[in-house]
């Protein structure tokens, strides 16, 4: 007997989201998931990958409200990792991140993560001066999803 592809999820993800003013930013629990992010159930992904998954939908949300002149940043919480200038994020299953980049003062910077420590504030920070155009990681991550190349759970 072929095991048939699970193609709808029986039960969505949930999320919310209330803001003080009816013209609020765009935020991520409001919209829908990409098709590839929803085809896979939950069941079927690591928790690394939903949470990877996850994060580049909040990146890219964020990223589509900055100007030119800025680019996203991660800032960590609980230490002393300070501020990481987006380039790249990765998984490491089951339950590890990566992300790649560099910090304030330009150094090559990559912090590891175990997925339960997971606690990160984006931020806007100024182009780097250098560049003519702002780098978007954001939706350079999420054209796997739209592209059906999002990771097999």
């Amino acid at each position: 007997m072929t095991k048939k592809k699970q193609t709808a999820r029986a039960n969505p993800p949930r999320a919310h989201t209330v803001s003080c003013s009816e013209d609020g930013p765009v935020v991520v629990e409001d919209q829908p998931l990409p098709k590839a992010v929803a085809e896979t159930p939950l069941e079927q992904k690591s928790p690394a990958q939903w949470a990877y998954e996850r994060l580049i939908l909040y990146i890219k949300t964020f990223e589509e409200q900055l100007d030119n002149e800025h680019e996203v940043a991660m800032g960590f919480t609980g230490g002393d990792a300070g501020i990481l200038r987006i380039e790249g994020i990765g998984f490491f299953d089951p339950d590890v991140l990566t992300f790649y980049g560099s910090d304030g003062g330009g150094t090559k910077t990559q912090l590891i993560q175990h997925i339960s420590q997971l606690s990160v504030m984006l931020r806007a920070l100024p182009k780097q001066v250098e560049s003519a155009e702002p780098k978007r990681i954001g939706f350079r991550l999420a054209a796997e999803f739209e592209e059906g190349g999002a990771p097999e759970g």
